[in-house]
């Protein structure tokens, strides 16, 4: 059976209560008698509030032990920030935690008076991360895609994020309309002397901060499975020492991108300069574990906001 349609007179109903509950702090029994229903139908509308996404609910308080795993990861690999969340020891999400405190680092970024560049990359954990943010005005700031937007078909890659923010947020906002890999070095030569694009180049590598991604290269890599590159060319990848990916190019494990193949055709701005910018991965799991090692041993991050399990495996290496 499908799901009943919920009214717009329902959700507001709901959000009244979720607010009376969660925001100004009434009991059930309280919210019943304010809006004059039984205590059972309170109940109701603010279970409704929560299971409908209508409430946001951010735990702020810091936890001692991933205080101590971000400040060991700094001190050990020499990063600028690092954050860690609590890891679920039940859950094999790969965003789980990780996503929202890349929306909250967004979001003090993004509340910043002072005029800013963001980068962003692409990936599940950016989109899930974009999903959290709360409307935003800045239009003092400038979002930058750091990679194409098209998918082989000529569709817009779905988990490229720049449209995501661009609703979330009132700030000025720059994709990229190229495909994540051109057919050829020739093609992405000429896609980046276009006009419209030059600038958009220009301005990722001025970013102040970025967000990155971190994809895996085994057997069901997201940059296989999306649909950008072939299953030759990911076992090609792979047979030449290629470990993970960041913004459609290809990394070893000592984070040097692999020489010809897809690499060539990519048509990604580059990572910002971590001297200028602060560039951010998101990533936490055992299968980002080859690629995170990769970006810190290459320098191609100075931030990093993983889990526990993630940070205790890298501080035990």
């Amino acid at each position: 059976m499908s799901k009943p349609e919920i009214t717009t007179t329902k959700l507001d109903d709901a959000a009244r209560a979720g607010w009376l509950y969660y925001v100004a702090g009434n009991t059930q029994d309280e919210i019943a008698a304010k809006l004059g229903i039984s205590r059972q139908s309170a109940q109701r509308m603010v279970s409704l509030a929560v299971s409908e996404g209508l409430v946001k609910v951010r735990l702020d308080h810091p936890i001692a032990h991933c205080l101590d795993l971000a400040e060991q990861l700094k001190q050990r690999f020499g990063l600028k920030m690092a954050e860690v969340v609590p890891t679920d020891p039940g859950s094999t999400s790969t965003t789980l935690g990780v996503a929202d405190a890349a929306a909250a680092e967004m979001t003090r970024w993004l509340r910043s008076d002072a005029p800013i560049i963001l980068g962003i990359g692409t990936g599940r954990t950016l989109k899930a991360a974009i999903e959290q943010l709360s409307p935003i005005e800045c239009p003092q700031h400038k979002v930058v895609s750091l990679t194409g937007n098209i998918s082989p078909d000529g569709s817009a890659a779905f988990y490229n994020v720049i449209f995501n923010i661009a609703d979330k947020i009132k700030a000025r906002s720059f994709p990229m309309p190229l495909p994540v890999i051109a057919s050829s070095p020739a093609e992405r030569e000429l896609l980046h002397s276009q006009a419209m694009i030059r600038p958009v180049l220009e301005l990722s590598a001025r970013a102040n901060v970025a967000f990155l991604g971190i994809g895996d290269l085994e057997e069901d890599a997201p940059l296989f499975i999306d649909g950008f590159i072939s299953r030759e060319e990911l076992n090609a990848l792979r047979t030449a020492g290629a470990v993970c990916e960041i913004i459609g190019r290809a990394f070893d494990e000592n984070g040097q991108p692999i020489e010809g193949l897809t690499n060539d055709r990519v048509a990604s701005a580059q990572i910002p300069p971590r001297d200028t910018a602060l560039v951010i991965a998101t990533a936490k799991g055992p299968k980002k574990l080859p690629g995170i090692v990769a970006a810190i041993k290459g320098k191609l991050i100075n931030g990093l906001i993983t889990d526990e399990y993630t940070a205790e495996t890298l501080l035990a290496r």
